[in-house]
C-alpha cells in the first residue's frame, strides 16, 4: 500500500528527512528541489511505514487506498516522476550539516523582520542554537504573512502549515511583536543595538503592473488586491469588488491566477467553513460571474501553474474547465499538463474557467468609465482578439520593494546579497549584521516549503559570521544566559554541536 503525495504539498522536505528508504524525490540536495512543483513517493520502494505522513505539516501524504476520486490522478503523477530515468539514487535521505556554534559567553540574539514562512523557518533554525533569543517583528496585527492572507481559503490543508509555524512561535526563546513596522516604530540601527543581527524576510510585497492603456480603469485589479480582499488582508478587506458582469479576465496563468479563477466560479457555500473574509463571501453569493477567462501570452507547454493546481481546478465541483482545441494544436506530447488538458471532458453546465493561450494584452477598453473588454494581439502574429469582460485581474508576478537605507536591486526587485548576507553593490562589502531570506533574497520563485532551505542557508551564513567574531555584541542587549546554559546555570565550553531535530 504505497503512499502518495497529493495537491497540498508545500515541498518543505520534512517527509524526505523522515523517510527511512529515501523514496521521496527530489531531495533538498537535488538542484531540482527548489523549483519542484511537489515531491513524489516512489511506489516501488515505499515500505508503507507512514513516517512521511507524520512529518508532513499539511497532511499532503496519504495511503493510496484513502485517496478521493479527485486525488486519484496523483497516483499516476507520483509514479510517473520516478518512472523517468533520473540516475542512481542514494539509499538514505540526505542529512543537512549540523550547525556548529562557538561559545562566546553570550546568548545569540537575532531580530527577524516579517513572520511569513521564510521568517519562521529562519527563527526555527536560529533557535536550534542553545540559549539563542529571536525577536520577530511583524507589520500586520496577525502573523504568518501569505500563509494567512495569500493561500486561497479553500486550500484548507495547505493552510495547515500555520500549525508548524505555531510550534515555532511557542518556543520560549522567541518573542513576537505584532503591529510593529520597521522604519516607523523601530529603526534598523535600534535593532542592531539589541541584537547581533537582523534578518529581513519580508517577501515580495507588490504586484508587477500591466503597462497598457486602460490598465488603471475601475474594474481592473491586481492579484494582491483581490486575493487580499477574499482572504481578509487588512490592507484590502474593505475593498469593493464589482462582480456584476458575466465574465472576468485574469491575465497570467500561475497558481495565483488559477486560485482567483476558482474562487470566482466555485459554489460560495463551499467556502462557508473556510477562512474566507465574510464581506467577500457575501459578494460571491451575489456574484453574476459565469465565466473566468485565464489568458497567457505563451503556449500551453509554458503554463506557469503547477500540475497539482491544475488537478485541483479540474476537480472543483460545479466548475467546468475548458481549453480551445486550437490552443492545444501543436503542443508537445508527453507533458503531463498537456495530456491532462487534452483529456478535459466538454461540459456546458454551471460556471466555467477557460484557459486561453497565445494572447498578448494591448489595451483595456472602458464603458461608462469602467472595464468592458480587453484587446489582445495573437502572440507571434495572426491578428487580434477582443474578450468582453467587466472585471480584469492582472496576475503577472511580484517584486520586492526597497527597505529603508538597505541596498536594493531595482531591476530584480531584491536586496543584493551573497548567501543571504546583504552586500553593498558599490563596494562588494557585506553590510554588518544584516541578512535576507525568502523572496526578498532570491526573488519570487519556489513555493512555501522552498523558503525552508533558503532560510537555513541564511542562518548558516549568520552563524558562521557569529563564530568568526564578525557580529558585534549588541551594546543594549539584556545580559543573561549564554549559549547552552541549563537550569542549573552550567554552560559547556568550546564548540557546541546543535542537533536539528528534523
Amino acid at each position: 500500500m504505497p503512499h502518495v503525495v497529493t495537491q497540498s504539498c508545500v515541498g518543505d522536505g520534512s517527509c524526505v528527512y523522515a523517510c527511512p528508504v529515501n523514496c521521496i524525490q527530489p531531495t533538498p540536495d537535488d538542484p531540482a528541489f527548489e523549483l519542484a512543483e511537489m515531491l513524489h513517493v516512489d511506489p516501488t520502494t515505499c515500505v508503507d511505514c507512514g513516517a512521511c505522513t507524520t512529518a508532513c505539516p499539511v497532511d499532503a501524504i496519504k495511503p493510496h487506498t484513502r485517496l478521493t476520486e479527485e486525488e486519484r490522478a496523483f497516483e499516476v503523477i507520483n509514479a510517473s516522476y520516478h518512472a523517468q530515468a533520473r540516475g542512481p539514487r542514494a539509499k538514505m535521505a540526505p542529512v543537512r550539516p549540523v550547525l556548529e556554534v562557538r561559545d562566546r559567553g553570550e546568548a545569540l540574539r537575532v531580530a527577524i523582520v516579517g513572520s511569513g514562512p521564510a521568517a519562521m523557518y529562519a527563527a526555527e533554525e536560529v533557535l536550534t542554537v542553545p540559549g539563542a533569543q529571536v525577536s520577530v517583528y511583524e507589520r500586520m496585527p496577525t502573523p504568518y504573512g501569505l500563509v494567512r492572507t495569500g493561500v486561497a481559503p479553500d486550500h484548507r490543508r495547505t493552510r495547515r502549515v500555520s500549525r508548524q509555524l505555531d510550534a515555532v512561535r511557542r518556543h520560549p526563546g522567541l518573542t513576537m511583536h505584532l503591529g510593529v513596522e520597521i522604519g516607523r516604530d523601530v529603526t534598523h540601527e535600534a535593532l542592531l543595538r539589541t541584537h547581533h543581527a537582523v534578518i529581513y524576510a519580508v517577501g515580495a510585497a507588490v504586484d508587477r503592473r500591466l503597462d497598457i492603456p486602460g490598465a488603471d480603469l475601475p474594474g481592473a485589479m491586481t492579484a494582491t488586491q483581490i486575493v487580499g480582499w477574499y482572504t481578509g488582508h487588512p490592507d484590502h478587506a474593505e475593498r469593493a469588488v464589482d462582480l456584476s458582469a458575466r465574465r472576468a479576465v485574469v491575465i497570467g496563468n500561475g497558481n495565483v491566477a488559477l486560485d482567483i479563477a476558482r474562487i470566482l466560479t466555485m459554489d460560495p457555500e463551499a467556502l462557508v467553513d473556510s477562512e474566507v473574509a465574510p464581506a467577500a463571501l457575501r459578494a460571491l453569493r451575489a456574484s453574476r460571474i459565469e465565466e473566468v477567462v485565464v489568458v497567457a501570452r505563451r503556449g500551453p507547454e509554458r503554463s506557469a501553474f503547477t500540475l497539482p493546481e491544475l488537478v485541483g481546478l479540474r476537480g472543483t465541483p460545479g466548475v467546468a474547465l475548458h481549453v480551445l482545441p486550437e490552443d492545444l494544436a501543436g503542443a508537445p506530447d508527453g507533458d503531463p499538463k498537456i495530456e491532462l488538458l487534452r483529456d478535459l471532458a466538454p461540459d456546458a453546465s454551471g460556471r466555467r474557467v477557460t484557459l486561453r493561450y497565445g494572447l498578448t494584452p494591448v489595451a483595456v477598453r472602458g464603458d461608462a468609465g469602467s472595464v468592458s473588454a480587453v484587446n489582445f494581439d495573437r502572440t507571434g502574429g495572426g491578428g487580434t482578439e477582443t474578450i468582453d469582460a467587466g472585471l480584469l485581474v492582472t496576475s503577472i508576478g511580484y517584486r520586492g520593494t526597497p527597505l529603508g537605507q538597505l541596498p536594493f536591486d531595482d531591476a530584480r526587485g531584491v536586496v543584493p546579497n551573497e548567501d543571504g548576507r546583504v552586500v553593498d553593490p558599490a563596494t562588494g562589502a557585506a553590510v554588518p549584521g544584516t541578512y535576507v531570506a525568502g523572496w526578498i533574497k532570491r526573488g519570487p520563485s519556489g513555493f512555501i516549503g522552498t523558503n525552508r532551505g533558503c532560510s537555513q542557508d541564511t542562518v548558516a551564513a549568520l552563524v558562521a559570521d557569529y563564530n568568526a567574531g564578525r557580529l558585534v555584541p549588541p551594546p543594549d542587549a539584556p545580559r543573561g544566559a549564554g549559549p547552552g546554559r541549563g537550569a542549573a546555570g552550567t554552560r559547556p565550553r568550546g564548540l557546541l554541536r546543535v542537533a536539528r531535530g528534523r
